[in-house]
C-alpha cells in the first residue's frame, strides 16, 4: 500500500498511511501505523486494514501473513477521539464497527497462516485484531484488557464471538464486565497468546515480539503453504459446523492436499 511520507525530527522518513503492507519472500507484513494514537482504529484505518488484507490474500506469492503495530502499543482498540466528534455518534460508531469487523472477518478467512507480534497494550477491538491471527507472540510487559465497560460501550469487531472461544465464557465475561487487566504471563496461561518473550530476552534490543513473530511467519512461509492455510481454515470453520460436516470437510481437504507438490515431496521423503 502506498501513502504520503513525512520526515520525523530524527530525519527518518515514515509513511503516514494508517496501515502499511509490505510483501517480500512469501510474507505479507501488515502494520498498523498510527503510533501517535496507539494504533487505535478510526474509519480510515479500518478501511485501510481491509484493503491490506484483501491485497495480501489476492497475492499468489504470499504464503504467510504477519500483523504488527508500530510504536509502543500494538492496538488500543477503537479510536475514542473519533467517536466523540460530531453530533450523530451512533451512526459513526455503527459505520466504524462495521468497517473494522469486515476487515477482521477477511483476516480470519484468509487461507494463509497469520502471525501477530504484540507489545505494550492490546485493548478493546485490538483483542479482536489479535484473535483473528493464529500464532501470537507477546512481549513480557504487554497488558491485555477489554476496556469497553470503562467507557460505557459494548464489544464489537466480533470480540463477543472470538474471546469466549479463546478463553472460555466465564473468563471472557470477567474481562468484559470488570476492569481486569491481564499481564502477558496470564494471557499465555489463559490461551490468549501462544508465546511470551521473557523479561531477560527483552533486555536485549535485538529480541522483540515483532522479531520473533517475523521469524515464525518466515518459517511458515517456507513450509507447505497449502497445508498450513487449509489447517487454519478447518480449525476456524469448525466452530460454525457440526462434527459430521467438519469430518467430511477434513476428508475432502486432505484428499486435495495429497495432490499438492509439497505434499508429494514430503511424503516421498518420509517414506524412505
Amino acid at each position: 500500500m502506498t501513502g504520503h511520507d513525512s520526515t520525523s525530527n530524527t530525519g527518518e522518513t515514515r509513511s503516514t498511511a494508517p496501515v502499511l503492507l509490505d510483501i517480500r519472500d512469501g510474507v505479507a507484513t501488515i502494520t498498523l501505523n498510527r503510533p501517535e494514537a496507539s494504533n487505535a482504529l478510526d474509519l480510515a484505518t479500518a478501511h485501510a486494514l481491509h484493503d491490506a488484507v484483501r491485497e495480501a490474500d489476492a497475492n499468489g506469492s504470499v504464503a504467510a501473513v504477519l500483523v504488527l503495530g508500530e510504536g509502543r502499543r500494538f492496538c488500543a482498540g477503537g479510536d475514542v477521539a473519533s467517536m466523540v466528534r460530531g453530533d450523530d455518534r451512533a451512526t459513526h460508531l455503527d459505520e466504524l464497527a462495521t468497517a473494522a469487523d469486515a476487515a477482521l472477518v477477511a483476516l480470519a478467512a484468509i487461507d494463509k497462516p497469520v502471525v501477530a507480534g504484540v507489545q505494550g497494550a492490546v485493548a478493546g477491538a485490538g483483542l479482536a485484531v489479535m484473535l483473528s491471527c493464529d500464532l501470537v507472540v507477546a512481549e513480557a510487559d504487554t497488558k491485555f484488557l477489554a476496556a469497553y465497560a470503562g467507557v460505557g460501550l459494548t464489544p464489537d469487531c466480533g470480540l463477543s464471538w472470538l474471546l469466549p472461544r479463546a478463553v472460555g465464557q466465564q473468563r471472557a465475561l470477567e474481562l468484559l464486565l470488570t476492569p481486569r487487566t491481564l499481564a502477558a504471563d496470564e494471557a499465555l496461561a489463559w490461551g490468549l497468546v501462544t508465546e511470551v518473550i521473557t523479561a531477560d530476552e527483552t533486555d536485549s534490543p535485538t529480541v522483540t515480539a515483532a522479531g520473533r513473530a517475523r521469524a515464525l511467519a518466515r518459517a511458515l512461509a517456507d513450509g507447505p503453504a497449502h497445508a498450513h492455510g487449509q489447517a487454519r481454515r478447518l480449525v476456524r470453520n469448525a466452530w460454525a459446523v457440526d462434527r459430521t460436516t467438519a469430518g467430511r470437510d477434513e476428508a475432502t481437504t486432505i484428499a486435495r492436499a495429497v495432490t499438492q507438490p509439497a505434499a508429494a515431496q514430503l511424503l516421498q521423503r518420509f517414506a524412505r
